[in-house]
């Protein structure tokens, strides 16, 4: 399975801030003319549902490991400090991604605001002078004549 067919704890937010589902916002993503910003955050997004699965798979096996109807016999101390040491690699890795991901979405324009800047941001023709309107003048017109003494 792909991470892209995954969900993920930030799929809400992503779509809030890029304004359509996850299955658009990654067609988006291969048109040329996509932004860096969706680039990026779905970037992080697949790696942050892969981080968020493996954290799901530790704390589910140490569910299961801890569940009432096991026999304490199978109880293994080495295999769930074991799964302690991955669950915590896993969380950081969940932490980081999704602090990475929330620093690019806080980065980026409110929702509203992106089609507004991406429409001033259009280059505005200037207006050129008329050339009869900045042709110097003929040298003496307008002149005051010299006094003779």
């Amino acid at each position: 399975m792909s991470a892209r067919d995954k969900s993920c704890s930030q799929d809400g937010r992503l779509q809030e801030m890029f304004g359509a589902p996850m299955a658009e916002l990654y067609a988006r993503a291969s048109s040329p003319e996509v932004s860096a910003a969706l680039t990026r955050a779905l970037e992080l997004r697949s790696f942050l549902a892969l981080a968020e699965e493996q954290v799901a798979r530790v704390r589910d096996r140490v569910h299961e490991a801890m569940s009432a109807d096991r026999d304490m016999d199978e109880l293994s101390a080495d295999q769930l400090r074991f799964d302690v040491q991955r669950l915590d690699a896993a969380l950081d890795a969940r932490n980081g991604y999704r602090d990475a991901l929330g620093n690019l979405l806080r980065s980026m324009p409110p929702p509203g605001r992106q089609a507004q800047q991406a429409r001033a941001a259009q280059p505005t023709v200037a207006t050129a002078v008329p050339p009869s309107a900045t042709a110097p003048a003929p040298q003496r017109a307008g002149a005051a004549r010299a006094r003779r003494p």
